[in-house]
C-alpha cells in the first residue's frame, strides 16, 4: 500500500475533472435552483396577500368597523371609488384611501373592548 504522489495525481485529476458538474449537473443550475426557491419563498406569497388585501378592499361597506395603516381604529360612514370616509369619535370623520385600510374588524371585537 505504499503509492506515491505522482501515480494518485492522475486519479485527482481525473475525478477533479469529471466533478465539475457537481451534485447538480450542470454550473448553471444553482442560481436557476436559487430563482426557483426565490419565486416560491418572495414572491408568490407576496401576490397572495395583495390578492387577499384587494378582496378586503372591495368588501368594505357603511357600517364596518376598521383599522387603518396608521393604526387609526373607526367605523366607515360612507364610501366613494377611491376613498372611504371613517368615523373615529363622536363629530369627527376622515377620509382615507381605500387601499389603507389595513384590517375589518368584527363588530363584537370592538363592542367587547369598549365595555371592558
Amino acid at each position: 500500500m505504499n503509492t506515491s504522489l505522482p501515480e494518485i495525481a492522475p486519479l485527482l485529476a481525473q475525478a477533479a475533472a469529471g466533478g465539475q458538474g457537481g451534485i447538480l449537473g450542470s454550473p448553471m443550475m444553482l442560481p436557476i435552483l436559487m430563482i426557483v426557491v426565490m419565486y416560491f419563498v418572495i414572491f408568490r406569497p407576496q401576490q397572495k396577500r395583495m390578492k387577499e388585501h384587494q378582496k378586503l378592499i372591495a368588501g368594505v361597506k357603511v357600517s364596518d368597523h376598521v383599522v387603518m395603516e396608521s393604526g387609526v381604529h373607526g367605523i366607515i360612514t360612507s364610501v366613494k371609488d377611491r376613498t372611504v370616509m371613517v368615523k373615529i369619535a363622536d363629530n369627527v370623520k376622515v377620509e382615507f384611501e381605500r387601499s389603507k385600510i389595513a384590517a375589518v374588524t368584527k363588530k363584537s371585537d370592538v363592542v367587547e373592548a369598549t365595555e371592558a
